[in-house]
């Protein structure tokens, strides 16, 4: 079982990502009532390997864990200059040469607007200027993630267990793009 400690990568976080589509701003402690506004939606989180993430509690533990990771933005949507979710790097590996991107998750109402590829091409761009690999961990139920990952051109590379902060292990599923 692997469980992701949260604590800062020793990876560089640029203090602003942006392109046509995206801007991704740093995390910060007082963003947690809007991004929660976002996350209370259980429809968000239905093929989640962490179902109840919609609940005050349960979100709660997730934001503290992106805050402390040092790592964390929150994602507006240039088109309608609202904020739309977050993401995060975490996992830098310097041995494999690899950092991980995910926590990802944006409001029901972006979806299938491309600004999921559009946020993920921001950080493959800049991640592949450190590292030879990034690495995606996929809930080995969440479909539409992993649909997303795949037509970034991840290839799944294996399998593995992983809990989230006070959860229970799951089964997740390890994509892998190499630069």
């Amino acid at each position: 079982m692997n469980q992701h400690p949260i604590q800062m990568i020793p990876f560089p976080i640029p203090p602003q990502l942006e392109n046509d589509q995206a801007l991704l701003l740093p995390l910060l402690k007082t963003d947690f009532e809007a991004l929660y506004a976002l996350a209370s939606d259980p429809a968000i989180w239905a093929q989640h390997p962490q179902p109840d993430r919609w609940k005050p509690d349960v979100f709660r533990a997730f934001f503290e864990g992106a805050i402390q990771s040092g790592s964390a933005y929150k994602i507006f949507d240039k088109a309608t200059d609202k904020l739309a979710g977050t993401t995060r790097f975490y996992d830098y590996n310097p041995a494999t040469d690899s950092i991980a991107i995910g926590y990802t998750f944006l409001a029901v109402r972006h979806w299938g607007t491309g600004l999921n590829r559009s946020v993920k091409q921001l950080l493959l761009d800049y991640a592949f200027r450190w590292v030879s690999n990034v690495i995606f961990h996929v809930g080995a139920t969440n479909y539409r993630s992993q649909q997303a990952v795949m037509k970034l051109g991840a290839q799944k590379a294996g399998e593995m267990d992983m809990a989230a902060p006070g959860a229970p292990s799951k089964p997740y599923f390890v994509y892998a793009l190499h630069r």
